[in-house]
């Protein structure tokens, strides 16, 4: 696989950031950021596409897959996709800031 690739892949692995009250509270204490990721994605990966997007120092990467959820839609039922989280811990002193306001 050759460097152009490889960093071409690592750009489509991170979704967008996942907020929510429980992500919130991870990140405040332990410096975790959670993120939704590619269901393909390894955590090799998620931790090469974090330090190449945010220049940041990554400690440690843990995966969750989320199945989806049994919902009626009107009078049938469906399944809502299934989709993959990644929680992403910071060294000490690194930040990422989705703001962006200095």
């Amino acid at each position: 696989m050759s460097a152009s690739h490889n960093k071409e892949r690592l750009m489509t692995v991170l979704l967008g950031p996942h907020v929510s009250e429980k992500s919130t509270t991870v990140g405040e204490k332990h410096n975790q950021i959670v993120f939704r990721v590619r269901r393909d994605s390894t955590k090799h990966e998620i931790r090469g596409a974090v330090e190449m997007m945010f220049e940041v120092s990554v400690k440690e990467v843990r995966v969750v897959n989320c199945r989806g959820k049994i919902k009626r839609f009107g009078q049938e039922w469906g399944q809502r996709n299934a989709w993959k989280k990644a929680y992403v811990t910071l060294a000490d002193g690194d930040n990422i800031d989705f703001v962006g306001a200095d």
